[in-house]
């Protein structure tokens, strides 16, 4: 899942940066309006891109990672459903 994500947020951004380049080098010579529209939308791919990146995945696991103390991973298990072997 995290190589998924990471391909996608480079997607994003790769994305972000063509429309950036594109609208001040090739279609400001047609129109400005166009170019300033393809900015503003190149402005809301980043934040959106980091939500991705950051998104958690069913399989992840961050906050809940084993802390060490067996009794207290074993309690949270419990509480997950899951069951330790």
């Amino acid at each position: 899942m995290y190589a998924r994500r990471r391909h996608v947020y480079f997607a994003m951004m790769g994305t972000c940066l063509a429309l950036f380049v594109l609208a001040w080098a090739v279609v400001r010579l047609w129109s400005i309006p166009v170019a300033v529209g393809m900015c503003v939308v190149a402005m809301v791919i980043p934040p959106l891109a980091a939500i991705v990146a950051n998104r958690r995945g069913p399989d992840d696991r961050w906050w809940d990672d084993p802390s060490g103390d067996p009794k207290s991973d074993e309690w949270w298990d419990e509480l997950d459903g899951k069951r330790r072997e």
